[in-house]
Parts: C-alpha cells; sequence; structure tokens
C-alpha cells in the first residue's frame, strides 16, 4: 500500500488540496493501492478562512490537527516543525504532496525530508523573485529540497530547471484551484453583505488587500485608501478584510459612505462577490487566477507576480504599490476598455486527475 499524507494549513491551500482528494478518492474505489490522510497544520484559525471549507468543498475532516496557531512566523514555522515531526513519525508515508507557498508548505518539507520521505509540491516553481515576500522564500526552500513537482506552466518547468532540477521530476498539469473554482461555480451563493448594501451585478468592487508592503505601514495602507475612494467614481467598495489587515485598520478610521469593510467571507460567498463585480482590486495571487478564469477585470497592487499568464492570457494587470498608478487603470476600466480573458493551457479544471494519474502510473512504481 502507498501512503500519501497531504498537508494543508492556510486558506489557499483548502481550494487546492481539495480535487486531489477527491481524485485520489475516486482512484483508490477504483482499486489502485494507495492510502491517503489529510493533516491539517491549524495555520489559519479563523472559521470562514478554515473550518468552512471542509463543508464547501466536500473534503473529510483532517486525519491530523496540528494547532499551530498565532505567533511569528519563525514561531509558526518552529512549531510546525516540531508538531509535523511527531505526525510523520506516528504515521509514516512513501509520499508527501504539499501545496501551494505558506508557511507549512515549507515546514513540512523541512521535515519530510530530514525523514528521508520523499515530497511532491504542487504549484511548484513559480517565482515572484521578490525575497521581500515571504512566500518567496517558502517556494525557494521548498523546491530546493522537494523530489517531484507539479507544475502550473512552461514558465514554472524553465524556472525549475534553470535551478537545476531534473526534467524527469517535472509534470506540468495546470491549476487546482481552477478545478475547485469550476467545480463549485453552480454553488456560488450570495453573501449577508449582498441584501445588507442592496448590491447589484457590476455596481460595486472587491477590494483585498494583506501582503506587508500594502498594509504595515499605516500610511500606506490610508493613503492607498483614499486614491482608491478618490478614483472609484459612485462605486461601492466592499472590502473583506483579512484579520491581520482588520488589526491595522483598527488604529486610523477612513470613514466614507462607499466603503464597507466586513468580516473575511467563507469560499462560495466571496467568489459569488467576485464574479457579480466590476472588477477586484486585490493583492492576492490566487484571486487573480480566480477572477481571470471568471473573466472579472483585475488590479493587482504588487510591483511583481509570480502568475505572469493572469497578465498575459488573464484579465489581471500589475498595478503597483504607488496609489498614483491607478488612476489610468481605473479611467480604462470604467470606459470600458478592459482586456477579456483567453485560455490558459492546462487550466480547465481536470487538474487534480492529471496530479493523480502521475503518482498511480509513475511515482507508486519509483
Amino acid at each position: 500500500m502507498y501512503r500519501i499524507t497531504l498537508i494543508a494549513g492556510a486558506r489557499p491551500n483548502f481550494m487546492k488540496i481539495a480535487p486531489i482528494m477527491h481524485a485520489l478518492k475516486k482512484t483508490r474505489e477504483d482499486g489502485t493501492e494507495l492510502s491517503y490522510r489529510l493533516v491539517h497544520t491549524g495555520q489559519h484559525y479563523d472559521k470562514n478562512m478554515s473550518e468552512s471549507f471542509f463543508e464547501q468543498l466536500s473534503i473529510p475532516r483532517p486525519d491530523a490537527n496540528l494547532a499551530c496557531s498565532g505567533g511569528s512566523q519563525s514561531e509558526q514555522t518552529a512549531s510546525i516543525l516540531l508538531a509535523f515531526e511527531k505526525e510523520l513519525k506516528a504515521n509514516p508515508a512513501d509520499l508527501i504532496l504539499v501545496v501551494g507557498d505558506v508557511t507549512s508548505t515549507m515546514a513540512c518539507t523541512l521535515v519530510a525530508k530530514k525523514l528521508n520521505t520523499k515530497v511532491a509540491h504542487v504549484e511548484g516553481g513559480i517565482r515572484s523573485r521578490d525575497l521581500t515576500m515571504p512566500e518567496e522564500i517558502n517556494r525557494m526552500v521548498t523546491d530546493s529540497i522537494a523530489d517531484y513537482f507539479f507544475t502550473t506552466s512552461e514558465l514554472a518547468n524553465k524556472n525549475l530547471k534553470s535551478e537545476g532540477v531534473n526534467a524527469g521530476h517535472l509534470f506540468l498539469v495546470g491549476n487546482t484551484m481552477i478545478d475547485t473554482l469550476l467545480a463549485n461555480k453552480h454553488k456560488f451563493y450570495k453573501p449577508e453583505v449582498w441584501g445588507r448594501l442592496n448590491l447589484k451585478s457590476k455596481s460595486y468592487l472587491v477590494l483585498t488587500m494583506h501582503r506587508p508592503a500594502n498594509v504595515d505601514a499605516e500610511h500606506k495602507l490610508e493613503e492607498m485608501l483614499k486614491e482608491i475612494l478618490n478614483q472609484t467614481r459612485d462605486f461601492l467598495i466592499v472590502f473583506p478584510a483579512h484579520p491581520r489587515t482588520q488589526k491595522i485598520l483598527s488604529r486610523f478610521h477612513i470613514q466614507n459612505e462607499r466603503l464597507h469593510i466586513v468580516e473575511p467571507l467563507s469560499y462560495l460567498e466571496f467568489n459569488y462577490l467576485v464574479e457579480n463585480a466590476k472588477a477586484v482590486i486585490t493583492d492576492s495571487g490566487g484571486i487573480t487566477e480566480e477572477a481571470s478564469i471568471m473573466n472579472v477585470p483585475c488590479l493587482t497592487l504588487r510591483d511583481n507576480t509570480e502568475r505572469p499568464e493572469t497578465i498575459d492570457l488573464g484579465t489581471n494587470e500589475l498595478i503597483g504599490t504607488n496609489p498614483d498608478n491607478l488612476k489610468p487603470y481605473l479611467d480604462r476600466l470604467f470606459e470600458g476598455n478592459w482586456k477579456q480573458a483567453q485560455s490558459i493551457p492546462f487550466w480547465d479544471g481536470k487538474t487534480a486527475n492529471r496530479i493523480v494519474n502521475v503518482i498511480a502510473n509513475q511515482l507508486i512504481k519509483s
């Protein structure tokens, strides 16, 4: 029996892991000799950012919850290292499957390799080249020691080859987040804020910000919010704020009847809001992917991106972190001149099946 342990820890991980679990379940029911175990590190503890995903995405409850929430990034990394080492020693695996670029991804990879366990990285090889981003460090550390890589694009493969990865360990499969999006699109539903604000389709913008470059300095966050309000005409701004961002927002007060800061939304509610928005203004990488597939204009408040396909083929534009950059892009949006999404190779809802086929037909035998 080939034993797989899947790691999930933060909000993006659940969207990436869900279709893989469904595909593994089907493969096992078809007679493949494998078992799988889901370990939740507990990195995110907010119900709408973690627990609700098990219900909404039909993921079985985790076999283990390491409860490693809170603390600084170093404290959280240390907590996951200690807890996952105990977990893996008690429940050995032939393959650890990590996804994305959060702290749990890096920490569990380190533990697995020190215990001589193979690691496969789903979404390996994407690069922003920005070492001020914790996620970039997590990606680079993970990819430097992982054994197999399930990639989202040819560029990711190129990045890994340039870093010395054996081409035979690279598998271009697509994007599991898009599997989840397409599989659940029919289940999106209106959040409470829809009725409370009397929202109408294409009558509002969705805003998300959580990256340190945008929110850690109060004056920068305040300046960005003021410029967004100045340049968005009479459109409402709905801002589901990450708990970390909410703490910073509480230190100053921007009073504007068009700005509505709300609690984090569940996956199905949030994507209903995005699908019906005039546009999304964000600093999240994952949202740029989802917005592109739903053909919703997306303005990214970052100076770089590890997902250039969302710009080349999707609806995303890289605005930067300077508020002065917003106006020409928003003018183009309101004039109706935004680009339309094109087809992105392998982002077709079948990525998880391709991953599990590789595991069942190649990795089990290696």
